[in-house]
């Protein structure tokens, strides 16, 4: 299992996600552009003292992310709220060599990418809010994809 950041822009949501894939020994790959600079204050605040435990692979984009990555498969994430809308997470058949993506904070994945994509998967959401924040988002695919693989400690 890896996680993508595709051009993140909130550098304590990455801390964030960076912590987690600590957590739970996940490669982290970042597409640039970034919003902010790896030795943002915010950024290594967000990942307190757990990045040297961070297998962090940064790439200049996304055609070098592929190259670098070769998962077994891309999982792209969409909130839907622009009619593209993915399975639901907990419906979803993850496979232990996924590579889960995640767009940016402000506008998601863009279109190009998530058009007719057969691995696309959302989080449901009620009521007003159009998305989750990043890190939350992470981290509800990340372990729902772990525990449906059996990633999990037991």
């Amino acid at each position: 299992m890896q996680l993508v950041l595709y051009t993140p822009e909130i550098p304590q949501n990455t801390g964030s996600v960076a912590r987690l894939c600590a957590a739970t020994n996940t490669p982290l790959h970042l597409v640039e552009p970034l919003g902010f600079k790896l030795t943002d204050r915010y950024l290594k605040r967000a990942g307190l003292d757990y990045w040297p435990h961070v297998k962090l692979s940064v790439w200049p984009h996304w055609e070098a992310c592929l190259e670098g990555v070769r998962p077994g498969r891309l999982v792209f994430t969409s909130s839907g709220n622009r009619g593209i809308q993915g399975q639901d997470y907990h419906r979803f058949a993850f496979g232990p060599d996924d590579a889960i993506v995640l767009g940016p904070e402000s506008k998601g994945l863009p279109d190009a990418l998530l058009e007719g994509r057969e691995h696309l998967v959302r989080i449901p959401i009620w009521g007003c809010v159009r998305s989750l924040n990043l890190a939350n988002a992470a981290s509800v695919l990340l372990y729902e994809a772990l525990r449906a693989t059996g990633g999990l400690p037991e």
